[in-house]
């Protein structure tokens, strides 16, 4: 009896003294480490990827937002055509401003897991052509596809040279600006493939409206 009691003690000392090395090493230790290293090596990435503008932060280069001015009778957000627009954002809500742009919500982010057939789909895709055809000024067959498609998590920061550059000169009228400087904006702010292979180029959609606001406030300025 005494040596079972004495087993018992020891295996429960054992793993008590585990528990706290682990706890120490894993809990304490390792995060140190990481975070040490990361903050480091990698301060902009460990710390979100923050976009600042005058000082304050408007948001992450990882994450997309949304560019509004109100919303209309309906409640349904109206896009603010002094700022590029991102690409269409599914989430997994069902409201809709003109069928573009109208989720980015990180409490719903998610793909709408709609088939290539459904018509719900198909009928979106649809408007958002209309919309985008429409307001930009162009045959809907030069309307790209990440103008009217969204990305898997529907918070997807980029969109395609081709739709940053369709929406240059709409974007320029309403900022008051020549559209060929609002287009070398656009090309000043496409990155190529990573690593010159991997992905599609691309114009991260705050970075660029970041560098139009101050665009447009320089020239006010001047004005």
């Amino acid at each position: 009896m005494n040596n079972s009691v004495r087993n018992t003690a020891r295996l429960i000392g054992a793993g008590l003294r585990a528990l706290l090395v682990l706890t120490v090493v894993c809990g304490v230790i390792y995060p140190l480490v990481v975070t040490g290293v990361a903050q480091a090596a990698f301060p902009d990435r460990a710390n979100g990827s923050e976009v600042r503008s005058h000082g304050k932060v408007v948001g992450s280069s990882l994450l997309g937002q949304r560019y509004d001015k109100g919303t209309d009778k309906q409640g349904n957000p109206i896009p603010d055509l002094r700022f590029f627009q991102p690409r269409p954002s599914a989430g997994l809500g069902s409201n809709r401003a003109n069928g573009v742009n109208t989720q980015y919500d990180l409490q719903v982010s998610g793909a709408s897991n709609l088939g290539a057939s459904n018509t719900d789909l198909l009928k979106a895709v649809r408007e958002r052509k209309k919309w985008v055809a429409e307001t930009y000024g162009v045959p809907e067959s030069k309307v790209p596809a990440d103008a009217v498609t969204s990305s898997g998590s529907g918070l997807d920061p980029d969109i395609s040279p081709a739709y940053a550059q369709l929406q240059a000169a709409r974007v320029a009228k309403e900022n008051h600006l020549p559209a060929t400087t609002v287009r070398r904006l656009v090309t000043r702010h496409t990155d190529g493939r990573t690593l010159g292979f991997l992905g599609e180029p691309r114009v991260n959609v705050l970075e660029l409206n970041v560098a139009l606001r101050d665009l447009a406030r320089g020239q006010g300025e001047k004005g």
